[in-house]
């Protein structure tokens, strides 16, 4: 398969500062040893244009941040995934009561392309703290009134009007839907390696082109863990290689609302996943491009293996061809920067 970008934005996609070797390095540390004591205040510090890239490592500790990350070619590096921990509490339905979109809906928002993120758990607490429902006033709503439940949608990570973005050894938590939203149907590319991404409906839900590997998904609920939206372009995929899924009794693999291509490979499912195919939604709109949702050496762990996820890839491919440089084309190579 062939990626069908503009001119324009081939060029956009591969004019990009990953290929300078020349970084700054700032240090943020709770206990006022680094140069920062907020990751905000890190951030901030960059300045707003630079042929620099800067690298912001994270001592280890508890950061009750919501940040918000509108600059390009940051790293931003935790000392260890599970002691730097990143954490807001933030309801999607509140939130979106006073406000007409969904920046700074997350506990991190990402407006600016080349972010990468390495060992890092970036926490939306929201059901994690509240375990029951909420009413609230919320002039947005047709009722006046709107209520807030556990498992409604709560954002970990919410990309938007950005491209190209790496997580590597992080751990992105939250009780609710759309945990991971990296949204940008017309050039989005995401990666995730060696992650754990839990939540509920939707929770690992990208837009545009994604891979991730050797990452665990875990539900608390929902009717689905992974959703793709490749409605943007014919090509759009999104890759989940040697992952591992889990969850509450009966867990949903998947589903999706619009055009959407998932391939599965040598993805281990846990023993009470039901038997439920990934389906189009009934709310979604018609397919022009059909069903495409694809598996390869696949298994669940411990029982009878479904029929629909045996052996199944897109025609004149094999799962050899199914790499990084296979899904991203040669705008981006993120596994080798």
């Amino acid at each position: 398969m062939k990626l069908l970008f503009t001119i324009e934005t081939l060029l956009a996609c591969c004019f990009t500062m990953q290929a300078q070797k020349i970084s700054q390095v700032i240090t943020v540390a709770p206990d006022g040893s680094g140069d920062h004591r907020t990751i905000q205040g890190a951030i901030n510090s960059i300045p707003d244009s630079t042929r620099i890239g800067f690298i912001i490592f994270i001592r280890n500790g508890v950061y009750n941040e919501k940040l918000y990350i509108e600059k390009p070619n940051i790293v931003l590096e935790g000392e260890s995934r599970d002691s730097t921990i990143i954490v807001a509490a933030i309801a999607r339905d509140s939130w979106r009561c006073n406000h007409t979109d969904d920046w700074g809906v997350a506990t991190l928002n990402v407006g600016a392309n080349d972010l990468t993120l390495r060992n890092l758990t970036i926490t939306n607490a929201y059901g994690f703290l509240q375990t029951g429902e909420v009413e609230i006033t919320c002039a947005a709503d047709s009722t006046g009134k709107k209520v807030i439940r556990r498992n409604s949608h709560q954002m970990a990570l919410r990309a938007m009007n950005c491209t190209r973005l790496r997580a590597i050894n992080c751990h992105f938590r939250s009780f609710g839907g759309d945990t991971v939203s990296p949204w940008n149907t017309v050039d989005g590319m995401w990666y995730f390696k060696d992650c754990i991404m839990e939540g509920s409906v939707d929770l690992y839900c990208p837009r545009g082109w994604a891979w991730a590997e050797n990452c665990i998904f875990i539900a608390h609920s929902g009717t689905a863990i992974v959703w793709h939206d490749g409605s943007g372009n014919a090509d759009a995929k999104s890759v989940l290689l040697n992952c591992r899924f889990k969850g509450y009794d009966g867990f949903q693999l998947g589903r999706y609302h619009r055009e959407a291509q998932l391939l599965f490979i040598g993805c281990v499912f846990d023993a009470n996943m039901a038997n439920t195919p990934v389906y189009h939604a009934p709310s979604g709109p018609p397919l022009q491009w059909g069903h495409r949702v694809y598996f390869s050496g696949c298994r669940k762990a411990g029982g009878v293996d479904f029929e629909w996820y045996r052996n199944r890839l897109p025609a004149g491919i094999t799962e050899q061809q199914i790499t990084v440089d296979w899904v991203f084309g040669k705008c981006w190579h993120p596994h080798k920067s």
